[in-house]
């Protein structure tokens, strides 16, 4: 049964029973280090609820409301009744990190077990057992486990005083930030003992999601009370500007970046969008850091602590700079890109004005927004056929390692990781040592779910464009985003561009475009050799293992730019149009499964059809411009070319282009054997290798022009993906008699 406590009836503090009160209202102060404290309307009928009925509530308030000050109050107010230790169920990192500070400045003993801190897990593990700790803090992921499971889980369920859920939205399907592993949770309450109060909390939940988690935590039959508030942020000013470019955004950005308040944070949607936004606005001399799953830990502290002491500008960031930074005066948040769904920006602008009475935030929209978009509609949904042929393998009852399933099921190693925790929560697989195991239970796939959620998934991407809309077409921005989130106290909010006019600059001065222009017209990005055979190629037929021999290696490559370049990037993805792999953008997500995989990237199929055409002139000339800038150790001797069924036109016209243009003989393509490369792009590597293995080789005619050449071959192809492509050439070369073999591709898709 579900309780819903309105603002307006939310309890004062004189309504919890008098000597809670007092003690409420102390450790509250102790926890904001303010003497003159007192609970936010809502936050002391939430503290009620779990300690004086021990129920379970669902908390949805805007951020900065305080939530967290909830389950810290009452994990106090419960320890001191002699209640066991609080289990906080918290997504990422980071947020782990600045919960536990919180818990210390109330005198609250909160530790985490994470991937982060594995050399403490004994002395954690020591520390629970002699009571000596108030809040563990572990991830979704954490509950998967087998140690965790087996050594700490039932006991923490035995005598846990108390159950906290952050980021609540995640349990629901509907989420924006879908965690397979949150769906473990439900069964986790069903074995809390009777009467363990649980507290679920989170900024970003619509009407749907508030039902979904309000079900879940209330799973037979328990009474569920809600505690919501309006979700109008009265320090935000929101706005939305249109710019034709990739380069007028940032050339936007580089001139007005200074006038915004404050510091702040500007998302993207990607890695490489992140790291060349920051690289352009340092050279434009603003103090920036780029901030992405790519950090290590230490790192990713440094560059937080750099922003919350004002020592940066700006953070240029992906979601891996989410939920739970904790800034109180940060003044402004601009995105490059667009989020996929209004809640999910509401998430990401609520890190601003929280503790400041005015902060501005910015949406400038691209055109590839909706290609990245894709893979937020089915990225938590696993194929059929690839889950089939994992269960199939694993029918023998045994362990099954991640590297031994990629020669089963031809799908890259990121989305088989959340394929096999889509499974072992639908109980058809289980996490043990040594890897994954089927636990023999029927398995259906469940289409009808699945095309729910992409449909209510592709509703919110149809909401996001409305919101972006100019401002002589869009309604008040903060009104949209509390209707988005079904808060019936929607209205417009007199402060954003809609309701004020434009309170942005809206011209790009021509220096800062014609600096942009510079900075994304560089081409040149380097291609890495692979250097070991993939585990398990040879049960597909392939009979290599281990690294690749020194003599069949290829040397360190060259390409124009990534398909995820700003500038170069962009121009290419609209060249080389679908291939059957499109371009590939790598999105930097904490998500799904980030706790356990902090470098988690995923693909975005972007579907183009286009004709093959030989290249022009601007393009060659790029082509030209990097190996011009190419340190290699021997200049290339000759060009050849990998054949292309697609683009022909395109690969040999390059591969001509640059023979000219170095004066070097153009000895030709190599050949097709066996019909050619096999299989779809996109998938594993080893699967990937087994699709080019023997059928591209060294024909008679280029094998007799390859004994007349002295020194390296320059090996030509339109697009890098898994590079198995470029290996097996260049191999093949090598083997034939050149002495190095240089590669070069146009575009790479990461």
């Amino acid at each position: 049964m579900l309780t819903v406590v309105p603002m307006s009836t939310a309890a004062p503090p004189s309504e919890i029973a008098g000597s809670v009160a007092a003690e409420a209202l102390e450790i509250l102060r102790e926890l904001t280090g303010r003497p003159d404290a007192v609970f936010r309307e809502g936050q002391d009928a939430a503290v009620a609820a779990l300690v004086e009925r021990s129920a379970r509530a669902l908390v949805v308030q805007r951020t900065g409301w305080g939530k967290s000050a909830v389950y810290f109050v009452s994990t106090a107010l419960l320890r001191r009744r002699g209640a066991g230790p609080t289990l906080l169920v918290s997504p990422l990192l980071a947020l782990m990190r600045d919960q536990v500070a919180a818990a210390a400045r109330a005198g609250i003993r909160a530790v985490e077990i994470s991937s982060a801190n594995m050399t403490e897990w004994d002395d954690i593990a020591a520390r629970l057992a002699a009571d000596d700790v108030d809040v563990l803090l572990v991830s979704p992921e954490r509950l998967t486990n087998p140690r965790f499971r087996e050594e700490q889980l039932p006991g923490l369920v035995a005598r846990c005083g108390l159950v906290v859920v952050d980021e609540a939205h995640c349990v629901s399907d509907w989420g924006h930030d879908f965690r397979p592993d949150y769906r473990r949770i439900r069964d986790l309450l069903g074995t809390l003992p009777a009467g363990t109060p649980v507290l679920a909390t989170t900024a970003t939940a619509n009407e749907r999601v508030v039902d979904d988690v309000a079900e879940q935590l209330g799973a037979g039959g328990v009474e569920v009370t809600t505690v919501r508030g309006p979700l109008s942020r009265d320090s935000l000013r929101l706005g939305v500007l249109r710019l034709p470019s990739d380069r007028a955004r940032l050339a936007w950005l580089a001139s007005y970046i200074g006038d915004l308040p404050g510091s702040g944070i500007v998302y993207t949607l990607t890695v490489a969008a992140a790291e060349e936004t920051a690289n352009l606005l340092r050279d434009a001399g603003h103090e920036v850091r780029a901030y992405t799953g790519r950090l290590d830990d230490a790192d990713r502290k440094d560059a937080e602590e750099a922003l919350r002491e004002n020592r940066v500008k700006a953070l240029v960031a992906t979601s891996a700079l989410g939920m739970g930074f904790d800034k109180p005066d940060l003044g402004f948040v601009v995105h490059l890109g667009a989020p996929s769904s209004p809640v999910s920006y509401y998430q990401q602008v609520g890190r601003a004005g929280r503790a400041v009475e005015h902060a501005d935030v910015l949406l400038l929209p691209g055109p590839e927004d909706i290609a990245i978009w894709q893979w937020f509609a089915t990225s938590s949904m696993p194929r059929e056929d690839h889950a089939a042929a994992v269960l199939t393998a694993m029918a023998d009852g045994k362990a099954w390692s991640v590297a031994r399933l990629e020669t089963v099921a031809d799908v890259r190693r990121s989305r088989l990781e959340l394929l096999l925790k889509v499974l072992a929560v639908d109980g058809a697989v289980e996490r043990v040592q040594g890897g994954w195991r089927s636990t023999g239970r029927p398995w259906v796939y469940d289409a009808d779910r699945y095309a729910r959620v992409t449909r209510t998934r592709e509703a919110e991407q149809r909401a996001m464009l409305s919101y972006a809309k100019p401002v002589d077409e869009a309604e008040c921005r903060m009104a949209f985003l509390q209707s988005a989130l079904d808060d019936p106290t929607a209205a417009p909010c007199g402060r954003c561009d809609v309701c004020a006019g434009p309170w942005y600059a809206t011209d790009v001065p021509e220096a800062a475009a014609e600096k942009a222009s510079a900075a994304l017209d560089r081409p040149g990005v380097e291609l890495s050799p692979r250097a070991m055979w993939p585990t398990g190629a040879d049960r597909l037929g392939v009979d290599v293992k281990g690294k690749i021999a020194p003599s069949e290696q290829l040397a360190t490559g060259r390409a124009v730019a990534r398909l995820t370049d700003l500038g170069w990037g962009q121009r290419l993805r609209s060249l080389l149009g679908d291939d059957g792999i499109g371009g590939v953008v790598e999105l930097d997500l904490e998500a799904p499964g980030i706790e356990e995989d902090p470098d988690a990237a995923f693909e975005v199929p972007v579907r183009r059809s286009v004709s093959d055409v030989p290249p022009d002139e601007e393009l060659l000339r790029a082509c030209g411009r990097v190996l011009a800038a190419w340190d290699w150790a021997e200049r290339p001797a000759a060009v050849v070319s990998i054949p292309s069924r697609r683009r022909p036109q395109l690969v040999s016209g390059v591969a001509q282009g640059l023979s000219r243009m170095g004066r070097l003989p153009y000895l030709g393509e190599l050949s097709l054997a066996h019909g050619g490369p096999t299989g779809q792009p996109g998938g594993n590597s080893a699967f990937r290798l087994a699709a080019v293995w023997d059928r591209i080789v060294v024909g008679p005619e280029l094998r007799d022009r390859l004994a007349e050449v002295t020194g390296p071959v320059l090996l030509v192809d339109d697009l890098a993906d898994s590079r198995w492509t470029m290996t097996v050439a260049g191999r093949e070369l090598r083997r034939a008699g050149a002495s190095s073999v240089l590669p070069f591709a146009l575009a790479l898709t990461a």
